[in-house]
Order: C-alpha cells, then structure tokens, then sequence
C-alpha cells in the first residue's frame, strides 16, 4: 500500500515539475516567453516547448485566429452635411505578438485601440462622400479604401485589419420625419409630372384620333355621295332608254301607280273629266 501511495506522489511531482520547465503551444495560439520581464523567444508554431520554472520565465500566450471587433454605433457627417448613425464591425488578427505585447498587452486595449482607427478612417473617407454614395451605390469600394487605411495604421501596434464593414447605416431619429417628408414631396412631385404628360399624351392621341375619324367619316360621305349620284345617274340612263321608245306604256304605269297612291274607296275627288289625270278614266263606265 505505501508502495502504491509513493508511486502516485512520484507521478504527481513528475507531472508538476514537468509543468514548470514545458508548456504546449496550441495551433490557433503564438506565444512571447520572457526571462525577467525581459523577452527571450517567440513561437508561433504549435508544438511542445521548454522553460525555465515559472519565476523566472513566463509565456504569455495570444489568439493566432481572426478575431472580432464590433463597435458602438456613432455619428458620422458625410459630405453633403447628412448625419448617418453608422453601425460598424470589423475583422482583425494579432500578426506581430511581441510588438502586440509591448503595445497594447491585451485584447481589451486592442479593441479600444481598434475602435480610434476605425471610427478615424471611417469618418475621414465617409467624410468625402455623399449619402447615396455611402448607403447604395460606392459602400464596397469606400469600405475597401477604409479597410487598407485601418490595416496600415494598426500594424504599428502588431495588428493586422483584415476587413471593415458597415452593418447598418441610419439617419438619426429626429431627421427621419424631415428626409421622408422630403421623399413623399419629391415622389409626388414626380407623379404629377408623370400625370399632366400622360394626359398631355391623352389630348394629343385623342385630338389625332377624332381628326382621324373626322377624315375617314368625311372620306366616306365623299365616296358615299359619288356613288350615290353615280347609281342615280345610272339609273336615270336606265330608266331613259326604257323610256326611249315605249313612252305611252311608261306614262300609262306610273299613272296607275300615282291612282294606287292618291285613290282609296274613302276619296272623293271632284276634278273634270278631260283633265290628263283622269284621261284613262273616261271610258271605265
């Protein structure tokens, strides 16, 4: 039994004294290890290192992943003098650990750090662009050019800025009122243009129309007309060679018609005998 105890307390100091003199690197980690507050090595590759005990070296150990920075949202003036209420985050890694220790030390300072760069370059371009350029049309490259400008400052403190992007651009509360008073103006402005052309349009295709009819209608009463006179100009040569010749037998008809026409068995129609209307009545007794 007492061999079994003595056997776990050579493990466990084995396993302590191994702790003091090695430490592991991980692979999404680098590390500074420094003899007296002065600095002795850097790793960036993982792996199993060793140390003097803790008193006298120590390693600090940093993130070698893509960290996240995701700022406050701030007010930023742009070149047409709007207020925007930007959103921002932004993409960052520790490149350089010894001159990020000597620098900042820690993620919060960095951060903080970050925050002044950011809000710095992005208020410096932001600055020369107008509103339509930062909320739709240009955002890409505008956050590009913010981006190298932010890389380039942080990386005296051993930082590199691997992307800055807007997550929400707004105008502040107080102008909204006044910028949607403004689109409704500028909309209803733009529909009543819209309206008096597409009625100016109206009257013009109306006006053609109705000259259009007008000269088909007075085109087809021309050509109506003409051949109108024209039928009753052949007419009139049909009926005079019918009458060329049998003219007694013609007259004769159009006598009984006009009797069929102004006689009934209800007329009484005083009139002497030998005039030419009754001429073939005076023998019917």
């Amino acid at each position: 039994m007492r061999g079994v105890i003595g056997i776990l307390i050579g493990f466990f100091a084995v396993v302590f004294a191994a702790n003091l003199v090695f430490f592991q690197v991980i692979e999404y980690e680098q590390a500074v290890v420094t003899q007296f507050g002065k600095v002795r090595t850097v790793i960036t590759e993982p792996g199993l290192y060793f140390k003097l005990p803790t008193p006298i070296q120590k390693v600090t150990t940093f993130e070698k992943r893509m960290l996240d920075y995701d700022a406050d949202a701030n007010s930023i003036y742009t070149k047409d003098k709007k207020i925007l209420i930007l959103d921002n985050y932004a993409r960052w890694r520790i490149v350089d650990p010894l001159l990020f220790m000597q620098k900042l030390r820690t993620e919060r300072e960095a951060l903080a750090r970050l925050d002044d760069i950011v809000y710095s370059e992005l208020r410096k371009e932001l600055g020369q662009h107008e509103l339509v350029d930062v909320v739709a049309t240009n955002r890409s490259a505008i956050m590009k050019l913010v981006t190298e400008r932010s890389d380039v400052a942080a990386r005296q403190f051993g930082i590199s800025v691997v992307d800055v992007r807007v997550k929400r651009a707004d105008l502040p509360p107080e102008n909204e009122a006044a910028v949607f008073s403004r689109m409704r103006a500028e909309r209803a402005r733009e529909a009543k243009t819209y309206r008096s052309e597409g009625e100016e349009e109206a009257l013009k295709i109306r006006a053609e129309t109705d000259l259009e009819s007008a000269t088909i209608a007075a085109e087809a009463y021309e050509t109506a007309e003409r051949t109108r006179g024209e039928g009753d100009a052949e007419a009139l040569g049909i009926y005079a060679s019918a009458y060329r010749g049998a003219e007694e037998f013609f007259e004769f008809t159009r006598t009984l018609e006009a009797y069929g026409k102004a006689l009934d068995e209800n007329t009484v129609l005083v009139q002497p005998l030998d005039t030419d209307f009754f001429k073939y009545l005076q023998g019917a007794r």
